[in-house]
């Protein structure tokens, strides 16, 4: 199974990541994460990236799609994936499907968690004031000004992904303003119905129209048949003008 979860930043999609993580065995892959671990293992990205990761700005397309291009390639990702912040734009699902295709694979579902903005700003100022209360770090990125750059590089960059994939007719859209279960089971119903498509009817090949083909012409030729018959006179009628027309004949001669 291939998801791609997309939704604005602080919308819940890492929770939910993880329970569709250990529902169904499926590998995580959160840019997030990989460009942190890139940093940290010592990866040879450019000094300017790593202010934008700081800053919480979009990484640039060519290094995100390198980066997740290699994570799927191994091992543990060929039973499948969960791509969670990517791709962010229009050019990375597009190398998305480039790489998929490839590999002879596609997405089986996009699943959009729908949310209200103004609620999701009053979330995270909540979750940061409570991360505060119980002394836990702050990543640079996880605050209120931050969140309201990052949403507005979601409206302008990633919200044409919605119709892009609802073209494609892999997109489900899921209220993920609803409790963290609702939202769970909402995404499972979709991911049911994605897995469990029927397939389409398949077209009915030659000899099946033959039958059908033979029994109109039959009764084309029956009826061509009938209207002959009725056009025809009838014996008597015929041979009863022939008679006549001879008793005129030697009428005249006489």
């Amino acid at each position: 199974m291939r998801v791609v979860l997309l939704g604005p930043p602080g919308a819940g999609k890492g929770t939910q990541a993880q329970h569709i993580v250990a529902k169904y065995g499926i590998v995580p892959l959160s840019t997030g994460d990989m460009l942190r671990a890139a940093i940290k293992a010592g990866a040879s990205l450019e000094p300017k990236v790593k202010d934008i990761i700081a800053r919480g700005d979009l990484v640039p397309d060519k290094v995100v799609v390198e980066i997740v291009t290699n994570r799927t390639a191994q091992s543990d990702a060929k039973r499948g994936f969960i791509l969670d912040g990517f791709p962010r734009t229009l050019p990375q699902a597009e190398a998305l499907d480039r790489m998929l295709k490839k590999k002879g694979l596609k997405l089986d579902a996009v699943i959009e968690l729908k949310v209200d903005e103004a609620k999701l700003l009053q979330r995270i100022e909540t979750r940061v004031a409570q991360m505060h209360a119980r002394g836990e770090a702050l990543r640079a990125d996880d605050n209120p000004e931050t969140l309201k750059r990052r949403l507005a590089a979601y409206r302008a960059q990633t919200a044409p992904l919605i119709a892009y994939y609802a073209d494609k007719g892999v997109l489900k859209t899921v209220d993920g303003m609803a409790s963290i279960d609702e939202v769970t089971l909402a995404i499972e119903r979709a991911l049911a119905k994605a897995a469990f498509r029927p397939a389409p009817a398949k077209r009915a090949g030659r000899s099946s129209r033959k039958p059908a083909k033979r029994k109109k012409t039959a009764a084309r030729g029956k009826r061509s048949k009938v209207a002959v018959r009725a056009a025809r006179p009838a014996p008597g009628r015929r041979n009863g003008q022939k008679t006549r027309k001879n008793a005129r004949a030697r009428r005249l001669t006489k």
